[in-house]
C-alpha cells in the first residue's frame, strides 16, 4: 500500500488533538475507554474512534445517497492509497494513516467498514438477522478488533469472537436507543424476520407507531443483545490482558438495556443511565477483566 507522507510532527500532533476533541464529543463511551489504555496507546485507539465516527456521521452530512456515497469512497481512496491531493490535511484522515502505519493494521476491516456503512445512506430494510450479525461485526466488531490489535502490540490478541459478541452487543443497544431518530428516516435496521413473527411490516415502523407488537420486538432485540453482551463477559474472562480498554464500551450495555426494556414507548427518546454509573460500570469491566 502506498500512502501520502505524514505531516511534520507538530502538524500532527494538532491532528490527534482534533480527534481527542472530536471523540469526546460525539462519542463519550469510546473517549473514556481509551483512558484505560496505557497512555502511549490512547490517541491510537481515539484516532480509530475519530474514523468511525466521521464514517457512522456521514448520512446526518448529505440530502442524499448519492453524495455520502462520494464521501465513503474518499475514505476508501485514503486506505489504499489512491486518494488526491494531500488527504493527510483532514486530521482524522492523518491520525488514522499513522496508526496503520505504526501498528501495522490490515486494511481490509477498515474498508470493510466503509462498505458496511453504505447501508445508512439508503432506506432499505434489515433482511435478517444473520445480515444484521454481518452489520454489526463490521462496524462495532471491527472497530473493537482494532483497537485489541493496537493494543496487543504486534501480537495476535486472539479476540476475533470476544470482538464479535462485543460488538454486537454494543451495536444492538445503540440502534435500540436510536430506535425513534432512525424511524423518523425511514430507517430500519430491526431485521424484517423479527418484524414478521410479530406481524410488523417495516411501514408500521417508520410511522413510529406504539403498539404491543412493536414492545414485543424491541423486547426480542433486547434480548438478542443481553445473549451476546454474557457470551462476551465469558470470553473477557480468558482474553489478553493488554486488550481490555478495546471492549470497555461492553460495560455500558447491561445498564442501558435494563432502562431500555422498562420504557413503554420504544420509539421515545430513551433517557441515558446517569454518567457516573456508566464510568463506574467502565471502572468495574476495566479492573474485572484487565488484571493480569
Amino acid at each position: 500500500m502506498t500512502v501520502a507522507p505524514l505531516p511534520p510532527s507538530a502538524t500532527l500532533a494538532a491532528a490527534y488533538d482534533h480527534c481527542d476533541a472530536q471523540v469526546r464529543a460525539g462519542d463519550k463511551d469510546r473517549w473514556l475507554a481509551a483512558l484505560f489504555a496505557p497512555s502511549d496507546r490512547r490517541g491510537d485507539l481515539v484516532a480509530l474512534a475519530a474514523f468511525n465516527l466521521e464514517i457512522a456521521s456521514v448520512r446526518d452530512r448529505v440530502s442524499e445517497p448519492l453524495p455520502g456515497e462520494v464521501r465513503l469512497q474518499w475514505w476508501r481512496d485514503v486506505l489504499t492509497g489512491e486518494g488526491r491531493g494531500d488527504i493527510t490535511a483532514h486530521p482524522v484522515a492523518a491520525a488514522l494513516l499513522d496508526v496503520i502505519g505504526r501498528h501495522n493494521l490490515p486494511i481490509k476491516p477498515l474498508i470493510d467498514l466503509i462498505d458496511a456503512r453504505v447501508f445508512d445512506l439508503y432506506d432499505d430494510p434489515m433482511p435478517s438477522v444473520a445480515d444484521l450479525e454481518g452489520y454489526c461485526g463490521e462496524t462495532s466488531g471491527a472497530l473493537m478488533q482494532m483497537g485489541a490489535l493496537v493494543l496487543a502490540e504486534g501480537d495476535d490478541p486472539r479476540t476475533g469472537d470476544l470482538a464479535g459478541h462485543a460488538g454486537m452487543a454494543y451495536a444492538l443497544t445503540g440502534l435500540l436507543r436510536a430506535l425513534g431518530l432512525g424511524a423518523s428516516r425511514g430507517q430500519v435496521f430491526i431485521p424484517a424476520d423479527i418484524l414478521a413473527a410479530e406481524g410488523i411490516g417495516r411501514d408500521e415502523v417508520v410511522t413510529g407507531r406504539e403498539s404491543d407488537a412493536m414492545r414485543q420486538v424491541r423486547d426480542a432485540v433486547v434480548a438478542m443483545a443481553r445473549r451476546h453482551a454474557a457470551a462476551a463477559q465469558e470470553l473477557a474472562r480468558g482474553a489478553d490482558r493488554r486488550t481490555v480498554a478495546a471492549f470497555v464500551p461492553l460495560a455500558t450495555v447491561t445498564p442501558r438495556l435494563a432502562l431500555l426494556s422498562r420504557q413503554r414507548n420504544p420509539f421515545a427518546p430513551p433517557p441515558d443511565v446517569a454518567q457516573w454509573r456508566l464510568q463506574w460500570a467502565m471502572w468495574r469491566f476495566a479492573r474485572r477483566f484487565g488484571r493480569a
